[in-house]
């Protein structure tokens, strides 16, 4: 099975252990994240709704309504509750944004260690490709190739900015438990 499938399974397991969702709902809550993990298209979405289902880690109940037709609405199940948390307590690989986001995106589902874990891990993972990109750009500034500096500079202060969030975010919980900023997930309904 493809690591992004995988990934789905978990992330759409996380959501439902949360709030039991629609299809509907779940695609839309993806759809506002996109630019951040990528959205799912439906011909991925409902597949994986169908394998959670079948795999018994999932349920599916038919909410009947008056003026609109039925809406399938899935929850989680214990083996269900079980195959997350094993998910979620394994480390991120290296350098992979968007498995670290998805974890941030269930930080509900985390126990407090583990978020610091996962954020740890990140902080030290920027940190290295910070190091990389210090390297690049003293290799450009040594050669007088100036093309790619704009794309560098970018780079750099989008590293330099998360780095910034993770310490941020890492006082927070070191003195208060809580996460600075008042970080909530969002729902589908929420502005960005």
């Amino acid at each position: 099975m493809a690591a992004s499938r995988v990934s789905l399974r978990y992330l759409i397991l996380g959501l439902i252990a949360e709030d039991p969702m629609s299809g509907y709902d779940i695609r839309q809550f993806l759809g506002n994240l996109g630019w951040l993990i990528g959205s799912p298209s439906c011909g991925s979405l409902y597949p994986a709704l169908r394998r959670l289902l079948q795999d018994g880690l999932a349920t599916v109940d038919i909410d009947l309504r008056e003026t609109k037709p039925p809406k399938k609405i899935y929850s989680i199940t214990e083996a269900g509750r079980n195959a997350l948390q094993g998910w979620i307590d394994q480390p991120t690989l290296p350098g992979s944004l968007k498995a670290f986001t998805m974890r941030l995106i269930l930080a509900n589902s985390l126990s407090r260690s583990r978020l610091i874990a996962h954020l740890q891990q990140r902080r030290s993972d920027v940190a290295a490709h910070q190091a990389r990109l210090r390297g690049v750009a003293g290799a450009l500034h040594a050669t007088g190739d100036s093309k790619q500096h704009l794309a560098l500079d970018y780079a750099l202060a989008v590293a330099r900015a998360e780095r910034t969030w993770l310490d941020s975010t890492l006082e927070g919980l070191s003195q208060t438990g809580e996460v600075a900023g008042g970080a909530h997930r969002l729902r589908s309904t929420d502005a960005l």
